[in-house]
């Protein structure tokens, strides 16, 4: 609020300069003044900013929404060849009050394809979400996520596979590589 004051006044003293009659000035320095009133007055009633198309809103108890609850979030599949596919399933309870939807899952990349639980998921009971990485042209270290959205609190949660892919025919392209000093 001092910025938006101090901006006031400069704005203030370059018209008041720039202005050619006494009468000019004083109209133009009461709109100025009851601009930053009104910008004043909504940054202190308005919290946070409300989209024009929601007819009311109120807090959510993050107690009462759906909780996911992994085995683990993470999978280390180790070193594997190139071209292996490696297919995880990532368990889950719901842990919260409500039945658990999840409306997205997307990966990081077009090598990691996920499958999901796509009916909702009743307080206590399991579902899943299959994760299955192609390494076909990811040699090196690989970490690919999984982004799930879904009625929890956070809304946006991650899984993530990990580990090295070994080149195809890494003994045959030591040539490949670059000269040869002899």
């Amino acid at each position: 609020m001092k910025k938006l004051s101090l901006s006031a006044l400069l704005l203030s003293g370059i018209l008041v300069m720039n202005s050619c009659s006494n009468n000019d000035q004083s109209e133009k320095i009461a709109q100025l003044e009851q601009k930053i009133a009104q910008m004043e007055a909504s940054t202190v009633n308005a919290s946070a900013p409300q989209p024009s198309n929601v007819q009311s809103v109120s807090n959510v108890d993050p107690s009462s929404m759906a909780k996911f609850n992994f085995s683990a979030e993470e999978f280390d599949f180790g070193t594997i060849a190139e071209g292996k596919v490696i297919e995880h399933v990532f368990n889950f309870v719901n842990e919260g009050e409500v039945p658990l939807v999840i409306s997205n899952v997307t990966a990081s990349c077009g090598c990691t394809t996920p499958d999901y639980t796509k009916t909702p998921v009743k307080p206590g009971e399991s579902g899943f979400v299959k994760v299955e990485f192609n390494s076909a042209g990811k040699p090196g270290t690989q970490a690919p996520t999984v982004t799930i959205q879904a009625n929890t609190n956070p809304n946006v949660n991650r899984l993530r596979l990990k580990g090295n892919v070994t080149p195809k025919n890494s003994s045959n392209n030591q040539g490949a590589l670059g000269p040869v000093k002899q």
